[in-house]
């Protein structure tokens, strides 16, 4: 299943400076640790060595994986977003649950996803549910705990 990638612009940025960080600070301090640690002597006991090794691994791996995701994002402003009283890719919506529970989440990328701070990926359960909605639409969402219902109150774009 090839799905589009979408991300904000303001996660690309976060996703770019991590990769940078990464490769222009972490890693080439990293290889100069490497470097002095091989020219102490026996590799086999060299902790700063072995542990060096293991670390340039991860990181290695980590600017691969970033630079899969950044060649594959789809980046869209959700500022831009002409039709702002339906839910789309980067809306804020508050919704309100059976209990008058209101709760508000921010339709984002799978990259820059954090449910607890109310980003949530454009294609869990719920934002699914939501897209294309409308202010006092109710959508059923099917979750580990149930089926719950929620009503749309509020949609805001930045």
């Amino acid at each position: 299943m090839d799905r589009p990638n979408y991300i904000t612009p303001a996660g690309f940025a976060a996703m770019r400076a991590e990769y940078q960080r990464l490769f222009e600070t972490e890693r080439p301090a990293l290889v100069e640790t490497i470097s002095w640690a091989a020219g102490n002597g026996d590799r086999s006991e060299n902790g700063d060595y072995i542990y060096g090794r293991k670390r340039l691994r991860e990181i290695d791996r980590t600017l691969d994986r970033l630079s899969k995701k950044m060649a594959k994002a789809q980046v869209v402003d959700p500022a831009r977003q002409v039709e702002r009283g339906r839910v789309f890719f980067g809306a804020t919506v508050t919704i309100v649950d059976e209990e008058d529970r209101a709760r508000v989440v921010t339709l984002v990328g799978e990259d820059e996803a954090d449910a607890g701070a109310g980003r949530i990926s454009w294609h869990s359960p719920l934002a699914r549910a939501l897209r294309g909605a409308a202010t006092g639409d109710l959508r059923r969402v099917l979750s580990p705990g149930g089926e719950r219902e929620y009503e749309v109150v509020a949609i805001a774009y930045p």
